[in-house]
């Protein structure tokens, strides 16, 4: 057996349909390449596993869990990755998707790096802490819509898939937990630049309550933020297009 570890932040799946359903959002096709980040007890492991003809990797920080899956999953031996997600190298040449039960304690960091793989990760399946993944998919206009919303609907198309009970997991989280899908897009946001609007975008929400020209005015020519009505909105107004088309008028 393996022990739980508080300081991971590890809450494992036990509930067999619900690891079967997060796999089943996965839309693999054979040769596709899949890489599951903190498989922890193998809940979701054992079906990626089965999938016919994938080019599989997992990422597990844990050197018990990598122990435990090893031993319990001989089919998994030379395909795990014992570091941080965090700390990780591309773990495939080109494309591949993520897929995982997202430590709920790292998850937005996770996020932060999927955005610096975005040209290989081309689709994303994980669970998170209920409150993240609506923060992710919050469209504009809504409280929960944030920097986090808008730099990955940049770049990808978000769908909050379902909901998991806290009882479906050992220990119960003291959270609710939810799965999304992330698809890159086709089309992304036409940016000036990723340091441009990554700037604007944190500088925007770090003072959401005001009106735009206050957290932006070192950013855009005087006359502009006194001209433009775009800049009397406060940034939960702001869609992801009118954040990428702002990107483009910064100083």
């Amino acid at each position: 057996m393996y022990t739980l570890k508080k300081s991971l932040g590890q809450h494992f799946l036990k509930d067999e349909n619900i690891s079967r359903q997060i796999v089943a959002s996965l839309p693999v096709t054979e040769g596709q390449q899949v890489l599951e980040v903190g498989p922890g007890g193998g809940a979701i492991t054992k079906y990626l596993l089965q999938l016919p003809g994938i080019h599989f990797k997992a990422i597990e920080l844990d050197t018990e869990k990598v122990q435990y899956l090893e031993k319990t999953y001989p089919d998994i031996r030379g395909k795990l990755i014992n570091v941080s997600i965090l700390d990780a190298e591309l773990p495939f040449e080109g494309p591949f998707q993520m897929i995982g039960n997202f430590p709920y304690n790292i998850s937005t960091q996770i996020m932060f790096k999927v955005l610096d793989w975005r040209q290989e990760v081309d689709v994303v399946v994980g669970m998170f802490q209920k409150e993240v993944a609506q923060r992710i998919a919050a469209p504009h206009g809504n409280k929960e819509y944030g920097i986090l919303s808008v730099l990955l609907q940049a770049f990808y198309k978000i769908e909050y898939l379902f909901e998991v009970h806290e009882n479906c997991f050992n220990p119960p989280p003291k959270v609710k937990s939810a799965v999304i899908r992330l698809t890159r897009l086709e089309q992304p946001a036409d940016i000036a630049s990723e340091r441009k609007f990554f700037v604007l975008v944190k500088t925007a929400f770090g003072q959401r309550r005001k009106q735009l020209r206050n957290p932006l005015k070192t950013m855009f020519d005087k006359e502009l933020l006194a001209q433009d009505p775009i800049f009397s909105k406060r940034a939960e107004e702001l869609t992801v297009a009118d954040f990428a088309a702002l990107s483009h008028k910064m100083i």
